[in-house]
């Protein structure tokens, strides 16, 4: 059966973000000639992310991301969320298999709680600016600049031709940044190097045609949700490219799955359950995952795991994921079954996007000198 659900609320969104764009670009357009008069523009804080809808989320995407986008969102933040479907093809993607992951993708934000009436939640290959941006970040961007990011090299080790797209899709992520002028980005260690790339690119902007760009600052994730551990290897941090599909918990696995993966899940020869991340990754890992998602402390979980032993206990960890993902298995399976809404979130929220980046675009094209072209071909039009 479709639910009833009532569309995002598309005007009253855009009104909140038109009401940002005015204290950005109001600010940016005008004459900015001294240090002091930059230091007394208003730059009200606003934080952008973006997930790839490729592969199923696990434990760790979920505690990592979605949990700490969902506490922005409830702080009232000024929070921008992109389907990063155009990084998805620097690597070969089944069509049908990509299209399809766009849907379930947004069904699993909106199940574990992203609210579209708060925050501005896209498709990035809907909103055409990025790419009209990204080029003009690409034209003062350097190749030199590009080979130090080890990112590119770690992705094309394993290739024997190398997609352009893989190269310069640091450049497309700087681009999502800026595009809405965005003050601080959610960013795991591994992907600190790209900030630092848009912050260099935003300064060079400003620089070469006056200012255009606040500059945004990394808010890296750095606490034990976003270092979840492989089931299988409790020294690697989980990954929805591990071969091993027992490596991880997916917020889609079933009960019985759950229940076996933490079965086979590696620990040591200790029968006691005690938190030592050094000595015991494996059970400290288990345990670790059991406080987030039971709000318990680890301390907690250990009394009450006295005289349990490590595969007893690991009955207790299963039990504590089914319990707390069960909710959102069902609001996604209805949220997936009622295709239409999910289609005018995606809608409405990419019609605000455009809104908003495309008033970037803009005033790039005027500093650039591009802008004439802009009233000219108006001009054409007109008389045609």
């Amino acid at each position: 059966m479709i639910l009833q659900r009532s569309f995002p609320a598309l005007h009253s969104l855009s009104s909140k973000y038109n009401l940002n764009r005015v204290r950005y670009l109001g600010s940016s357009i005008t004459k900015l000639s001294s240090p002091e008069t930059k230091a007394c523009v208003s730059k009200p804080r606003r934080i952008f992310s973006g997930i790839q809808p490729t592969g199923m989320i696990h434990l760790g995407n979920y505690l990592g991301a979605i949990v700490q986008w969902k506490k922005l969102q409830d702080d009232n933040e000024d929070v921008i969320l992109e389907l990063a479907d155009l990084h998805s093809i620097t690597l070969p993607q089944d069509p049908k298999t990509l299209s399809k992951n766009i849907l379930e993708m947004t069904a699993t934000l909106l199940a574990c709680g992203i609210n579209p009436d708060k925050v501005l939640l896209f498709q990035q290959s809907m909103v055409s600016t990025h790419s009209e941006i990204s080029w003009l970040l690409g034209c003062i961007c350097t190749m030199a600049r590009l080979n130090h990011l080890p990112t590119f090299k770690e992705k094309s080790a394993s290739l024997k031709d190398i997609p352009l797209g893989l190269y310069i899709y640091p450049v497309l992520q700087a681009a999502d940044i800026l595009a809405y002028k965005a003050t601080h980005v959610p960013v795991g260690e591994d992907q600190f190097q790209h900030i630092q790339l848009t912050q260099d690119l935003a300064k060079m902007f400003n620089n070469r045609y006056g200012y255009c760009f606040p500059i945004p600052h990394a808010i890296v994730t750095d606490n034990d949700t976003s270092r979840l551990k492989s089931l299988r290897q409790p020294l690697k941090k989980m990954s929805k490219s591990d071969p091993d599909p027992k490596s991880r918990i997916c917020l889609l696995d079933k009960p019985e799955d759950i229940a076996m993966k933490l079965k086979k899940a590696v620990t040591d020869f200790i029968s006691e359950v005690t938190y030592d991340p050094e000595n015991r990754p494996g059970v400290s890992n288990l345990l670790s995952i059991h406080s987030f998602l039971s709000n318990k402390t680890i301390d907690e979980i250990c009394r009450e795991s006295q005289g349990l032993n490590t595969g007893q206990y690991k009955t207790s960890v299963a039990d504590a994921i089914i319990a707390h993902i069960q909710p959102i298995q069902k609001e996604y399976y209805s949220l997936l079954s009622d295709e239409k809404y999910l289609f005018q979130v995606l809608r409405n929220g990419a019609e605000t996007a455009y809104e908003i980046s495309h008033a970037t675009l803009k005033e790039m094209k005027q500093k650039l000198g591009l802008e004439v072209l802009l009233e000219l071909s108006k001009v054409k039009a007109a008389m045609q």
